[in-house]
């Protein structure tokens, strides 16, 4: 939008570039910056307190934390630099690095984290329907980000750029539950009240939130394109 606001006679280009920033993609991932924020400051922030009773209730399975952590955050923190338009022109083998590490986090960090919560629920809370309801929840994560993860590598080796970036959409959208179900849990005030609820409508929410999200972009791809054609055609 804003190269088409540069093109139109009388408008400043300063404007125009000023719109850019303005665009819904920097929103949103502005919105996902807060999330990390809030999740590294309310939730993980015992990583740098060595006696935050946290680490008394990871001990059992602190070396299965270990890999997810490290394979899982890779995915998150690096799924944004890959929706770059910018850095996959100017740094297309970074681009494709940074893909393959994507694609790794996703492959080990997903099924860790189910076997965390399958291991965690059997040991704290043996034959809890809540406990199951909650593995049953981390399985259809795994399943889901790994599909979507899996397909969105299989559209860029066969050279299908678009469907590449569809389902990578899809992927990251998964990925952020870890973020969203963390947030809403702690910055409504409703630790331990609705977890099972939440954890679900984020399950199930993740991909059509994509979806959605790429239609828009869509919307506003084409709305842009005929603007910028009647803008030509008023030259």
């Amino acid at each position: 939008m804003a190269d088409v606001a540069a093109s139109i006679p009388g408008r400043a280009p300063a404007r125009g570039r000023s719109a850019g920033w303005l665009r819904p993609k920097y929103v949103l991932f502005g919105l996902i910056a807060c999330m990390y924020a809030y999740v590294l400051w309310h939730n993980e922030s015992f990583l740098i307190r060595p006696n935050d009773p946290e680490w008394t209730h990871i001990e059992p399975f602190k070396w299965f934390l270990l890999p997810h952590g490290l394979t899982a955050a890779c995915a998150l923190f690096l799924g944004p630099l890959q929706f770059s338009e910018r850095l996959r022109r100017r740094f297309t083998k970074a681009h494709r690095v940074m893909g393959r590490f994507y694609v790794g986090g996703v492959l080990i960090g997903a099924p860790i984290g189910f076997y965390i919560q399958h291991f965690e629920g059997v040991r704290m809370y043996p034959g809890d329907p809540t406990s199951l309801s909650f593995t049953f929840a981390a399985g259809a994560d795994a399943a889901v980000w790994m599909f979507c993860t899996g397909m969105a590598l299989a559209m860029i080796l066969r050279g299908k750029v678009e469907m590449h970036r569809q389902w990578m959409t899809r992927s990251f959208a998964c990925a952020l539950i870890f973020l969203e179900v963390r947030v809403i849990d702690g910055a409504l005030g409703m630790q331990n009240k609705f977890d099972e609820i939440i954890v679900w409508s984020c399950v199930v929410a993740a991909v059509p939130l994509a979806d959605l999200m790429l239609q828009t972009q869509e919307m506003l791809r084409r709305r842009g394109t005929r603007v910028s054609k009647a803008a030509a055609a008023g030259d």
